[in-house]
């Protein structure tokens, strides 16, 4: 199967000034279909389907469990120190419902969704379910077009600077938990944290604070407060410890 990146200029029809839909959609996803029908599928609604097995329910069923795969395939590479409990979580805030119909929404695919009478189509605002459906189809339609590695790149385009913002967020996990773990199992230490520098006027101060496991100080981190500092540093820490570079930045 052919496949590949687009370039990121959309098209018209010549002497129309209306975009075409499924163009728009394949620039929007960075993905170009050798099969078009599989996109069409993908957004069409089974209120604007002919038959329920022409809608999108089928190509959603499938979407989901390649997510999920992909999902768990990149939380457990990038976090060998996480149990499968600490995982679990991870993935369900990762895949939820929720976190696909913002992807969605991000892409802009109600835009282009085939919907029936009686249901608001393009651009309008579309129940929450509805979007995460599409999302999923999307995921399925770019794995059965151009196999698991296109969908790979697709779901991790915007999969990955997720799990960066919620682990910054603190949405799951404890860096700090987690740390001590490490530090005790393989160092034989507990980790301390220490107060490097500050700045700002007293109502407003950040901080820096890097962790110290026995001899070793790693690379410190800027926090709005003492408590999100510690948990930076220590994301800093771990991934050091785990041969990756640290993921905030300690000038």
């Amino acid at each position: 199967m052919k496949t590949g990146m687009m370039e990121a200029q959309p098209t018209t029809h010549p002497g129309e000034g209306v975009s075409d839909p499924l163009e728009n959609c394949q620039i929007a996803a960075d993905y170009r279909f050798s099969n078009p029908e599989l996109l069409r599928g993908a957004l069409t609604h089974a209120s604007g389907a002919n038959t329920r097995l022409s809608s999108n329910e089928r190509l959603e069923f499938l979407g989901d469990s390649i997510l999920g795969f992909v999902a768990c395939e990149e939380l457990f590479r990038r976090f060998p120190e996480y149990q499968e409990g600490d995982l679990t979580k991870m993935k369900s805030v990762l895949v939820s419902r929720r976190t696909c119909a913002r992807f969605a929404e991000e892409l802009g695919l109600e835009r282009w969704l085939i919907t029936g009478k009686g249901i608001n189509g393009r651009g309008a605002s579309l129940p929450s379910n509805m979007l995460a459906d599409v999302y999923e189809s999307i995921v399925a339609a770019i794995y059965l077009d151009g196999g698991i590695e296109q969908a790979r790149r697709f779901i991790l385009r915007q999969l990955g600077p997720e799990i960066e913002a919620v682990l910054e967020n603190g949405e799951f996990g404890n860096s700090k938990s987690l740390l001590q773990q490490v530090g005790q199992r393989d160092f034989g230490q507990t980790p301390m944290y220490v107060l490097l520098d500050e700045k700002g006027p007293d109502h407003s101060k950040c901080f820096k604070i890097a962790a110290v496991i026995g001899g070793q100080t790693y690379p410190g981190a800027w926090g709005r407060n003492k408590k999100e500092a510690e948990q930076r540093a220590a994301m800093n820490a771990l991934a050091l410890v785990q041969g990756a570079p640290p993921p905030f930045d300690h000038d």
